[in-house]
């Protein structure tokens, strides 16, 4: 059986980040990510974890590809997803325990996050192992990077803040990283709620839509440029 062949790097974080983002474009993610995303330490703690488990997975499903049946390999990529989501969530145990605390159920619930299995099944049983680790990392950063956007948007609109309880992941110096962004704020309660969470999910759908629109535009206009411009003739009489 031939394999196609690879993407390149760059093609695989543009994907990753961009044109395939996996909250953005593929929407997937969605529950943990309108849960928890209340402020961004929050955002940060469940994206370092699934980036953990998404790259582990991805890396381990390339190493085993050619050696796993078809018809077992759904339940065998599961079992890796288990594992190293439980490695996730005893690391968290014992280092952030508060922030743990604080996520809950959402670190478990990793395992059934369809990002994770998705890029398993499509790209790392078909690609060797450093296209499967780079295609894990882009695809994770650009759902952390989804997630933090939406921390920092809910945080800043709901309590008037930024970077609050960053101790919970950097130790107690952290503690002075917190801004104050208004003065005063009294605390708008629908941004911080899952409602809020789908508002401005939205909003950030919209903005990379309309970016990409723009940057199509700009594409056409200059293909059109090029396409369009004529060698003057400036030989023969000239009357």
């Amino acid at each position: 059986m031939t394999q196609a062949a690879s993407p390149d790097s760059k093609t695989l974080i543009n994907n990753g980040l961009w044109t395939n983002n996996s909250a953005l474009v593929q929407l997937l993610g969605l529950c943990p990510m309108l849960a928890v995303t209340g402020t961004v330490v929050n955002a940060l703690g469940l994206g370092l974890a699934t980036l953990a488990v998404l790259v582990g997975s991805n890396a381990a499903v390339s190493l085993i590809r050619n050696y796993v049946a078809d018809s077992i390999r759904l339940p065998a990529f599961v079992m890796i997803i288990a594992s190293l989501t439980t490695c996730a969530e005893l690391l968290m145990q014992a280092f952030t325990y508060e922030l743990y605390q604080v996520l809950g159920i959402f670190i478990p619930l990793i395992v059934t996050n369809c990002i994770i299995l998705g890029r398993a099944d499509a790209f790392a049983r078909k690609n060797p192992l450093i296209p499967s680790i780079l295609d894990g990392l882009s695809m994770s950063v650009g759902f952390l990077l989804v997630l933090l956007l939406l921390g920092a948007m809910r945080e800043v609109i709901g309590q008037g803040t930024l970077f609050t309880n960053m101790h919970l992941i950097f130790g107690e110096s952290a503690r002075a990283w917190e801004l104050q962004v208004f003065d005063n704020y009294p605390n708008f309660l629908f941004a911080v709620l899952p409602p809020g969470a789908f508002v401005g999910l939205g909003l950030l759908i919209a903005l990379k839509n309309v970016i990409d629109d723009w940057v199509s535009q700009r594409q056409q206009g200059h293909e059109t440029g090029v396409a369009g411009s004529k060698r003057v003739r400036v030989t023969g009489a000239v009357h």
